[in-house]
């Protein structure tokens, strides 16, 4: 199976859509709002999940992270401004203890065979891919001059998501929940 960990932002699918809205444009993919989520790490291909979530539960315990506040906002995109493939909501609140969590679970998942990240960790909320640069200067212009406020968070857990792509998206499912 194809698996990602993740913080998801359960009950935030209006506030995610509202913010999306200036990004309605030709050229641009939005992420169904429902599966708005900061990846911790994209896996790929795991056979067995159960070595996954012991490394899981021990990176929850190395990070030491306790529940805290997200405040998630503001536009980005990566890789620049220039070549745009993702447009993504900012954290504004709570990229510390997001830090610590990619960095425990990148350490215990390296250890276990999975790639290491080659980029840096910047958490985020994935709006939209843009599939060609039809709508690429209005993009431009609504990071630039936009500073939307998307909404507020707890987080209490990370999820082992499977990932199933098909011809409407990708489909997530939770195969494990591990507690802060």
């Amino acid at each position: 199976m194809r698996a990602f960990v993740s913080v998801d932002l359960d009950g935030l699918a209006e506030e995610v859509r509202r913010v999306q809205a200036p990004l309605d444009r030709p050229g641009l993919d939005p992420v169904d709002p429902a599966d708005a989520h900061v990846t911790l790490k994209f896996l790929g291909d795991v056979i067995d999940p159960d070595p996954v979530v012991a490394a899981l539960e021990r990176a929850v315990d190395d990070a030491d992270v306790a529940p805290f506040e997200a405040t998630f906002g503001g536009y980005g995109v990566f890789p620049s401004l220039e070549y745009i493939s993702v447009v993504w909501a900012g954290v504004r609140a709570g990229s510390e203890p997001l830090t610590r969590l990619h960095e425990a679970i990148e350490q215990e998942t390296t250890n276990l065979g999975f790639d290491s990240e080659d980029h840096e960790f910047t958490p985020h909320v994935t709006l939209a891919r843009m599939r060609d640069a039809r709508s690429k200067e209005h993009v431009q212009s609504v990071v630039r001059e936009r500073d939307p406020m998307l909404g507020r968070l707890p987080v209490k857990e990370i999820r082992l998501t499977k990932s199933m792509l098909t011809d409407e998206g990708s489909h997530y499912e939770t195969i494990k929940r591990i507690r802060l």
